[in-house]
C-alpha cells in the first residue's frame, strides 16, 4: 500500500537545532509536503504503516488484544482503542533518553490526542470484549510528529479492521468515517501549512487541527507563543489547515 499524503509541525523537548529560520522557497505557504504511506511495513502487528511526511518517519503499528480495561464495566457494550507514542533515542538532532521509567507530560499529551482522534472515527460497539493499541514510534523527526502519528494511525487501523473481519473476530466495519490531521502556524507573520521543525520553532502561533471526513472537529488548539493574535488570523489557520486536510481525505479515497 503506497499513498502520498501530507502534515506537520511539532516542538522536541530533547534536542535543539540550531538552524535559522528563512522565508519558505520549497514550497507555498499553503502547501503540503511529501509524505508517503508504506502499508503492512511489519509482519506481526494487525496493521502497520510507515508514515513520511517530509523528513518526518513514523512507524505506526496497530496490536488487538481480547478484554477491556479494568476500568470500565464489565457490562458495557464498547470496546476500547488506546494509543502510545515514543520519540525514539535518535530521531532528533540529539539523543533522547527512553521514557523508561515515567513518561514526560508531552508524551503523554500526545498519546490522549492520537487516542481521542481514533476513538472519534470508530463506533466502539462493533469491537465487544476487544482492545486495539495504536502505537506511533518516530523514528526521525522534522515537524509534524504527532500528526503524522494520527494519519498514520488512521490507516493502520484500517489494515487491523480488515483482518479483524476476515478473521470474523468482529461482524460489522466500526470506522465511520476517516480522520486526518495537520499543523500550521504564523511564521514571519504569515500563515503557513505543514511546518518543518526550522519553521515551528520559530513560529508566533502554533496550531494542531485533527477532523473528520466530513469536516467535523475533533481537536483545533492554536497557541501563541509571543505576542496574542487576532481572530482573523485564527480563522485563516483553520481554514488553510480545513483545506490540507481535505486533500488528505481524498487521498484516503483513492486507496
Amino acid at each position: 500500500m503506497n499513498m502520498q499524503f501530507a502534515d506537520t509541525a511539532d516542538r522536541f523537548t530533547c534536542g535543539i537545532m540550531n538552524e535559522d529560520n528563512k522565508m519558505r522557497t520549497n514550497r507555498k505557504n499553503n502547501e503540503l509536503r511529501e509524505i508517503k504511506f508504506t502499508g503492512h511495513y511489519t509482519k506481526h502487528a494487525y496493521g502497520s504503516v510507515l508514515a513520511e511526511f517530509g523528513d518526518t518517519k513514523v512507524i505506526v503499528t496497530a496490536s488487538v488484544e481480547t478484554g477491556k480495561p479494568k476500568w470500565m464495566e464489565k457490562d458495557d457494550p464498547r470496546g476500547w482503542l488506546t494509543a502510545e507514542y515514543s520519540l525514539l533515542p535518535a530521531s532528533t538532532n540529539t539523543r533522547c533518553q527512553r521514557e523508561r521509567m515515567k513518561i514526560s507530560g508531552r508524551t503523554q499529551e500526545i498519546q490522549r490526542l492520537i487516542g481521542r482522534s481514533l476513538r472519534a472515527c470508530l463506533d466502539l460497539e462493533k469491537i465487544p470484549d476487544l482492545t486495539i493499541t495504536i502505537d506511533a514510534d518516530v523514528i526521525q523527526a522534522d515537524g509534524g510528529t504527532r500528526t503524522a502519528s494520527i494519519c498514520g494511525g488512521y490507516l493502520a487501523l484500517c489494515e487491523a479492521v480488515e483482518r479483524l473481519l476476515k478473521e470474523g473476530l468482529i461482524k460489522e466495519n466500526p470506522i465511520i468515517e476517516p480522520v486526518a490531521a495537520i499543523s500550521a502556524g504564523i511564521v514571519e507573520g504569515e500563515v503557513r501549512l505543514d511546518l518543518e521543525y526550522k519553521e515551528d520553532s520559530h513560529a508566533q502561533v502554533d496550531a494542531n487541527i485533527v477532523l473528520t471526513g466530513s469536516g467535523k472537529i475533533i481537536e483545533f488548539q492554536t497557541t501563541a507563543e509571543g505576542a496574542p493574535y487576532e481572530e482573523k488570523q485564527m480563522l485563516e489557520i483553520f481554514n488553510v489547515a480545513k483545506s490540507g486536510i481535505e486533500k488528505i481525505i481524498a487521498k484516503y479515497d483513492l486507496i
